[in-house]
């Protein structure tokens, strides 16, 4: 009998799937894991389908060693998805597949929930006495009986002995113990009342709760403090009294342990979350809740959209804007757009929702494919912040803050109110300059300079990761009159600490958060109030909820303004409208200032005088007359070498390859250094491809990829493409 052949997904840069003979006895399904053996290594694959033939040789044929599972661990409906991923952001299908599953189904292990193990004693009638001599088992017998009939946790047992289990076995052995194991669930029992719903509120809670079981993108538009999560509580409760599942997608870790815990107050049933915060073991148990459908409630960042679901019925994507949702490296997807489709494969309602809409989704509202429900009011008594400009040019500064920006703090403090610094840069200053030569402390692997990092004298590049002692004198010159420039939050923090020393100050940003439960607890000293000045980068901007917060500062806005990316002011207006929307949530009115030193620019004062929406439409006027994304289409190809000249060859090659095989209108731009053209110690360039039509560009992307691996520059450099990038970095 000849073996059968099955194409199997390997994790590889390689384009295109691999055959191997089935030899095992069970049934081809796609979406089993297999290993297989690949180059010299033994590898975990994904089987794909059966095929007839094959064109490799039939000495050359290597067999399937082992299967994993006896279901599939990636459906059907998700291994479609999956492979028009692949296609979509023509990205090799081994890849993909291996993004979906956590690291230990990657790595072979059982796709088996955890389970618990428990003993009980069974009725009988008389039984015989025990030994003398074994006064753990009499020990564990009297425990038992004592609740004869009910199920006993091992851990409860435990306590008798070191050996209690082979005391136990003896009771086992003579019938008079039955063991078992349960999979045992995170079962939520709900606490909190809900809150009448404002109009506005009720009106969209119904729009989504009507389409539960057809698909529908609507973008849920509310001004920060609206209640736009009440407005998914209401819906997860009625996907759920259908039996439905309901993902709830957040941009940052920062935000699913506040969130999990509103869910917890409010929603019955099993919640689980998935995001890189839990250990392989716990990310894998909530993944199988997930996948096997025990799960009601699933929130994690991005890659949770790549989770089996199978009673999926509402996907909300919170934050739709941020570009944390976009993945940046490997396999470079976009959590949001695969969550539209996927809602539209499954025929489901999405829900984007956010205060600050991106341009894509505000485009898509405009041709029809979204309906937007706005949320005009915020919640309570609350009211919109009143957001000012304040002219720093020519004023003295107390470390990057002006004398009236002090003055306010003062005021609010004073008043019993809660304070938020936001500068978006971390460390004590972002450059340590020579005033004799002047040259800066820079990488010795980017093109980057280091950041001070007062607290541990250290120097550290926040692009590599790379770090050294603080010098005490210039390299370049020997001179030891070096300073300081710049502010981040260890700078700001440590000023504010000398002008309030009476005042209770957190830091909150990548550094002062490292440690596992430390940024709960930082959150925690904020949203009680304990701490009345908080200072922090965009980790405070999102969606967190401080009641006492009155007085917003924003002491770096003028950045995004200048930046190199066409999406630099996009990104500022959303960070200035979001962190000015954590002030005055409650009765307390709030006050947002923003410290420029460009106060009389047109976009700023569209910002401040007329809001987000008459920003966003300003802006997006210039980006179709520019023919620039959400009105174009774009991807870049990235290459990067230990020589500059290597990754330049390899694009110019590459762009040979598309002239040969170009079919309609795409321009090709470059290739170009990138901004940062040497990073950890590679020389970085890119290639940019646009097209005002979508086919367009896939075609010609799906004609590169064909023979991208065979281009001569290939092997000498690392290459990737970015479909729809959200950032030229």
């Amino acid at each position: 009998m000849m073996s059968r052949l099955v194409q199997v997904a390997v994790p590889s840069p390689l384009y295109g799937v691999f055959d191997y003979r089935w030899t095992q006895s069970q049934a081809i399904l796609p979406g089993l894991r297999v290993a297989v053996p690949f180059g010299r290594r033994v590898v975990t694959g994904i089987v794909v389908g059966e095929i007839d033939q094959t064109d490799v040789p039939a000495d050359k044929m290597k067999a399937v060693h082992r299967v994993y599972d006896n279901e599939p661990v990636l459906p059907y409906d998700l291994m479609q998805l999956l492979q028009w991923a692949s296609r979509y952001y023509h990205h090799p299908l081994g890849e993909v597949l291996s993004s979906a599953l956590p690291v230990l189904l990657r790595r072979g292990k059982p796709a088996e929930l955890a389970t618990q193990e428990f003993f009980r004693l069974l009725p009988a009638t008389e039984r015989e006495s025990l030994p003398r001599n074994a006064a753990i088992q009499q020990q564990l017998f009297n425990y038992l009986l004592e609740r004869e009939g009910q199920p006993v946790a091992a851990a409860s047992l435990r306590a008798f002995s070191s050996s209690w289990r082979s005391s136990l076995k003896g009771l086992i052995d003579r019938g008079w113990v039955q063991t078992q194991s349960v999979v045992t669930l995170p079962v939520n029992e709900a606490n909190a009342e809900a809150p009448v719903l404002l109009a506005e509120q009720a009106e969209a809670v119904a729009a989504i709760q009507t389409s539960l079981s057809t698909f529908q993108g609507f973008l849920l538009k509310g001004v920060t403090g609206s209640g736009k999560t009440e407005v998914y509580l209401r819906c997860i409760e009625a996907a759920r009294a259908k039996g439905l599942q309901s993902l709830i997608m957040v941009p940052e870790i920062s935000l699913t342990p506040q969130l999990m815990l509103r869910f917890e107050q409010r929603l019955s049933g099993c919640l689980v979350s998935l995001h890189s915060g839990l250990s392989d073991t716990e990310r894998l148990q909530n993944w199988l809740c997930a996948a096997n459908g025990h799960a009601d409630v699933i929130i994690g960042t991005r890659s949770s959209v790549l989770a089996p679901l199978p009673r999926l019925g509402l996907i909300v994507v919170d934050e739709e804007h941020d570009n944390s949702l976009k993945q940046q490296d490997g396999f470079r997807y976009h959590a949001r757009d695969f969550a539209i489709m996927r809602a539209r494969n499954r025929g489901c309602p999405v829900v984007l929702g956010t205060a600050t809409p991106s341009f894509e989704s505000m485009n898509s509202v405009r041709a029809g494919r979204l309906i937007e429900l706005p949320l005009t009011r915020r919640a309570g008594d609350a009211v919109p912040p009143r957001l000012s400009l304040m002219d720093i040019r020519r004023r003295k500064l107390i470390e990057g803050m002006s004398d009236r920006l002090i003055d306010s703090m003062r005021t609010h403090l004073a008043d019993e109110g809660q304070v938020l610094v936001f500068i978006n840069r971390r460390g004590f200053s972002p450059i340590l300059l020579c005033n004799d030569c002047g040259a800066a402390a820079d990488c010795r692997r980017c093109d980057a300079h280091m950041t001070v990092h007062a607290k541990n004298n250290r120097l550290r590049c926040h692009h590599c990761g790379s770090e050294r002692p603080l010098p005490e004198h210039c390299e370049s010159c020997r001179s030891v009159n070096l300073d300081r420039v710049g502010y981040g939050t260890e700078r700001i923090a440590a000023a504010l600490a000398e002008q309030f020393p009476d005042i209770s100050i957190v830091r909150i940003d990548r550094d002062s958060t490292r440690r596992k439960g430390e940024l709960e607890a930082q959150l925690s000293r904020a949203v009680s109030g304990e701490a009345r000045i908080l200072v922090g980068t965009q980790m405070l901007a999102k969606g967190h909820h401080f009641p006492k917060l009155t007085l917003v500062c924003i002491l770096d806005a003028d950045r995004g303004l200048f930046g190199t990316d066409f999406r630099s002011l996009e990104h500022m207006g959303q960070l200035v409208v979001q962190v000015a929307g954590r002030a005055g949530r409650e009765k307390k009115a709030g006050t947002v200032m923003i410290q420029t030193r460009n106060p009389d620019n047109p976009m700023l004062q569209t910002l401040v005088q007329e809001g987000y929406e008459a920003f966003a439409n300003v802006a997006m006027d210039d980006r179709r007359v520019a023919e620039l994304p959400p009105f174009s289409f774009m991807a870049l190809v990235r290459a990067e070498a230990a020589d500059a000249r290597q990754a330049h060859a390899f694009l110019l090659e590459v762009v040979q390859a598309l002239e040969h095989h170009r079919s309609g209108l795409l321009d090709v731009l470059g290739p170009v250094p990138a901004p940062m053209e040497r990073l950890g110690g590679r020389f970085r360039a890119q290639l940019l491809l646009q097209s005002d039509k979508r086919s367009t560009l896939n075609n010609n992307l799906s004609r590169l990829c064909a023979g991208i691996d065979h281009l001569p520059g290939a092997r000498k450099c690392r290459w990737s493409i970015d479909v729809d990038p959200v950032d030229l970095f």
